[in-house]
């Protein structure tokens, strides 16, 4: 007996993209869906963003131009252009450009509630919001 094929739903992309600036670079919406979001996000050299988790929701960090220091779950690592990392929901993680050119990275967000109300963050920050 078959069972039926379930398709996803058609994913939610904005008609053009939608760039937030903020003070550490910019965040570019390429695409949502109800259970994921991808972004393509810049950090500009010396930059961060703020210590946070997230209840509801995981990350993966594409690096494609630059270097990231991440730092997840008390836990260091360099990402260079080409790599990757996870970031598992329920733990602290943050993420800073060392280096001298800007850090270009593809965020794929995943989980089943994506709102910005599920950012604790750690170091508070008044410019750093919705990232």
């Amino acid at each position: 007996m078959s069972h039926p094929v379930e398709f996803p739903r058609p994913s939610m992309t904005p008609p053009t993209a939608t760039t937030r600036t903020r003070r550490w670079g910019t965040v570019t919406l390429l695409e949502e869906s109800q259970r994921y979001r991808i972004n393509r996000i810049e950090i500009a050299p010396g930059e961060h963003i703020s210590t946070q988790m997230h209840h509801h929701r995981s990350e993966h960090w594409i690096v494609v131009a630059g270097t990231a220091k991440v730092t997840c779950g008390g836990e260091e690592k360099i990402i260079f252009q080409k790599q990757s990392t996870y970031v598992p929901m329920g733990l602290p993680h943050k993420v800073e450009n060392p280096g001298v050119i800007p850090l270009v990275m593809i965020e794929v967000q995943n989980g089943e509630y994506l709102g910005e109300d599920d950012i604790v963050r750690f170091e508070p920050d008044p410019d750093d919001h919705d990232d």
